[in-house]
């Protein structure tokens, strides 16, 4: 599960991280630190010559066959496991991969009726390239819109405290097979997923206030102090 997230890093850096040419421009959009569906984000792909480029789109992939711009069901994330045969996804899957930039994701801890939220991020500190899926709709009077969908897998190491699933946040070695850069088969595709990350996360608690959309600033990534008998390892 992966339905907030903050990108607040600067583009000159995400250039620097993705390997995005100096001729590829970056988008005109505002850092944020409460990232949710239906709202715009960067993605990275490769563009017609076959090089990285920045794009904007919509969190919530709208297949091309869709006949209106919004789906009856989720499709903020993308269980890896069916991805290649579930018909919202496969094409995508098939042309359409992307990573998705994230500084870090957020998820809430349940113990009963208690729901603590907190922000996961890489212990290194960079930005994580999560994989994703993207697609181009267009509606008979000519609207266009692009979207795209974060992929999870099932949770690894600390994150496994937190939910059972976790955003397939991938290992930059891996990227260019991601991105079709190199060429695999669906089964190679398949095992970079299952390798994705998770040992190498840190993750604290964060104040309530995130649970809101609306709520959107620096302040929502500090660290809040946790009850002792919270029995997270952290």
């Amino acid at each position: 599960m992966c339905g907030r997230a903050r990108l607040s890093t600067d583009f000159a850096e995400l250039r620097i991280r993705f390997a995005i040419p100096p001729e590829q421009p970056a988008p005109n959009l505002p850092a944020r630190w409460n990232l949710a569906p239906m709202q715009d984000s960067v993605i990275v792909h490769l563009n017609e010559a076959g090089r990285r480029m920045f794009d904007v789109a919509r969190w919530s992939l709208l297949p091309s066959w869709a006949k209106e711009p919004k789906l009856p069901y989720a499709t903020f994330n993308a269980k890896a496991d069916g991805i290649a045969t579930r018909p919202a996804f496969r094409d995508a899957f098939a042309r359409r991969r992307c990573l998705v930039p994230f500084d870090s994701f957020y998820e809430w801890r349940t113990n009963g009726r208690d729901k603590q939220p907190y922000a996961v991020a890489l212990a290194s500190g960079e930005v994580m390239g999560v994989a994703g899926l993207w697609e181009t709709w267009r509606s008979p009077e000519g609207e266009t819109i692009r979207s795209f969908t974060v992929i999870t897998t099932a949770a690894r190491g600390v994150v496994a405290q937190l939910h059972h699933r976790m955003p397939a946040v991938l290992r930059p070695e891996a990227w260019p097979r991601w991105l079709g850069e190199e060429p695999a088969t669906p089964g190679e595709l398949a095992a970079v997923l299952a390798g994705s990350g998770g040992e190498d996360m840190r993750l604290w608690p964060v104040s309530r206030a995130v649970g809101n959309v609306r709520n959107d600033s620096p302040e929502l990534i500090a660290p809040v102090p946790l009850p002792e008998q919270s029995g997270l390892l952290i």
